[in-house]
């Protein structure tokens, strides 16, 4: 699935404001990330005008329903991005997740690209911070990388692929691929930070500082791809091209793992109580991905695959999460729980794995023991693509959990994954009908567009569409039962148009006119443009 940018620039003063009325730039979303305080989320999503990030404010309602009670919002340039173009298509998996941290006084931290001469977003210029949204407070900040990395054959070579911070010392760890890692101390404060790039010497067990404007042969070193700092050692965990390495406070390196030791480890994440170390390889071997998933507890001697159960908690022979073609995008711990958020590669697969002591639990699946938790359990309301997941302190003694979705919004769980609350982007609505909105408002055949309204009492709902010259082409639901609700009464399982006709025949190119009716009296009118065809 091709990731398509939106070439739409409207005047900065213009998409403020249009965003100022939304709960997200749009349904698109990227990332969720966990913010400073307590029941807040950091969502970067993108709209038909600007791609920004919203700091979501969240509370449990009744029943675990987690409600929206404020946001803030502020656009990135569109000159620049924080997702690569290539995310959905790219086979690498350390090219595959948006890396995000809370980096103290930097804020959240993530990928920052600009554009390549070909006009992608696939030209690594360092990162992004994200701190108060104040209408100012989304920062660029470039990296002091050595000049050789201008004669890589792909600029994607030296993207940045993991952070990692360390509090103690306010020193925030970037892992740049080929291109080593970089240690950005701001202990003298975020605007004046110390800036050091290491290579790594898988041979010699070393890491070698870089001197500014030198230009190493970086072919002679081993790429860095994931990191992670133990919480109470301060040790760095380093994922690489060849094994998983440990970089202890002092400097010295050492490796991690035996079973691990000539792999190509492509991530490393911990947490959890008790805590676990988590990596994971992923390879490319003639037309083939090579991956696997491996776990260390503390008091394990060394890292073991994770055994994938059946539904009678049986070990299964095959390897499933090679067999499958996972890459992962992001672990969320709670407790002693792991939710490994993961993507098939080639495939728009999506969907997170549940991970206790023994192993990835399955469910009972149509075809027999099933994994991956998503759309069918009821994760999300459409079938769409599950980009990123973080564990978030929703409220006190509770951890929330949050999926971001290509293509319908976010969705939190305020009960550990049992229930899930979906969070769309919409403008506020007025009871009775009153206001009609469309997202997204222009779709091809096969896509979906929500249609979005409110009723103050319990309605029956008929919701038909029209072509330019009036003429009915689609009734979507009829007196269908629908109640009151605060932000919306939209049944997205129902509510939405996908650009047929009555015969399941793509409409043709246009706009075209959505009519709700309740049985009280009320009207309301909608506009949605379809570009026809199929996908």
């Amino acid at each position: 699935m091709a990731f398509f940018r939106i070439g739409l620039i409207l005047a900065c003063a213009a998409s403020t404001a249009l965003a100022a009325n939304e709960t997200l730039f749009g349904n698109s979303t990227f990332l969720v990330a966990p913010a400073k305080d307590e029941g807040t989320l950091w969502v970067l999503s993108r709209g038909d005008v600007a791609t920004g990030m919203t700091l979501l404010n969240l509370r449990v309602g009744n029943n675990d329903a987690v409600q929206v009670s404020g946001s803030k919002q502020e656009m990135l340039s569109s000159d620049e991005s924080a997702v690569q173009d290539g995310i959905f298509t790219d086979a690498l998996a350390e090219h595959r997740r948006i890396p995000a941290t809370l980096a103290g006084n930097l804020g959240l931290v993530l990928p920052r690209f600009g554009e390549d001469s070909d006009g992608h977003f696939r030209k690594p210029e360092g990162f992004f911070s994200v701190r108060r949204l104040d209408g100012r407070s989304i920062y660029g900040s470039p990296l002091d990388l050595p000049s050789s990395v201008d004669d890589l054959d792909t600029a994607m070579d030296y993207a940045a692929s993991a952070f990692a911070y360390d509090s103690s010392a306010s020193v925030l760890w970037i892992a740049n691929g080929v291109a080593g890692i970089e240690s950005y101390d701001i202990s003298r404060g975020a605007n004046d930070p110390k800036e050091k790039v290491f290579l790594f010497d898988a041979d010699k067990k070393s890491l070698v500082q870089a001197k500014s404007g030198s230009s190493p042969d970086l072919k002679k070193y081993t790429p860095v791809f994931g990191l992670a700092l133990h919480p109470e050692t301060g040790e760095l965990w380093m994922a690489t091209a060849r094994g998983l390495w440990i970089r202890d406070t002092e400097g010295s390196v050492r490796s991690a793992s035996k079973l691990l030791d000539t792999a190509r480890v492509t991530g490393v994440w911990m947490g959890g109580k008790p805590l676990q170390v988590i990596a994971e390889t992923s390879a490319r071997v003639k037309e083939s991905l090579k991956g696997g998933l491996f776990r260390r507890y503390e008091s394990a001697k060394d890292f073991a695959p994770v055994d994938f159960l059946d539904t009678a908690g049986k070990v299964v022979k095959k390897n499933v999460y090679d067999h499958a073609d996972y890459t992962v995008s992001d672990i969320a711990f709670v407790g002693n729980q792991a939710f490994v958020c993961v993507r098939a590669v080639d495939a728009s697969v999506s969907g997170f794995l549940k991970l206790d002591s023994l192993g990835v639990r399955a469910y009972e699946g149509e075809d027999g023991s099933a994994w991956l938790y998503g759309h069918s359990m009821g994760v999300t309301d459409r079938d769409v693509i599950i980009v990123s997941m973080a564990a978030f302190p929703l409220a006190a003694k509770r951890t929330g959990l949050a999926v971001a979705t290509y293509g319908n919004g976010i969705s939190v769980s305020a009960d550990t994954g049992k229930t899930w609350t979906p969070i769309l982007n919409r403008a506020n609505l007025k009871d009775n009908l009153g206001s009609i909105r469309m997202v997204p408002s222009v779709i091809v055949a096969d896509g979906q567009s929500l249609v979005s309204y409110k009723v103050a009492k319990d309605s029956k709902i008929t919701i038909e569409v029209f072509s330019y010259d009036m003429k009915k082409v689609r009734r979507i639901v009829k007196s269908a039962p629908r109640s009151p609700d605060a932000s919306r009464s939209t049944n997205a399982k129902e509510d939405f148009w996908d650009g047929k006709d009555d015969y399941g025949r793509p409409c043709t190119m246009g706009v075209y006119y959505v009519r709700v009716k309740d049985n009280h009296g009320h009207v309301g009118w909608g506009k949605v443009m379809t570009l026809g065809g199929g996908r």
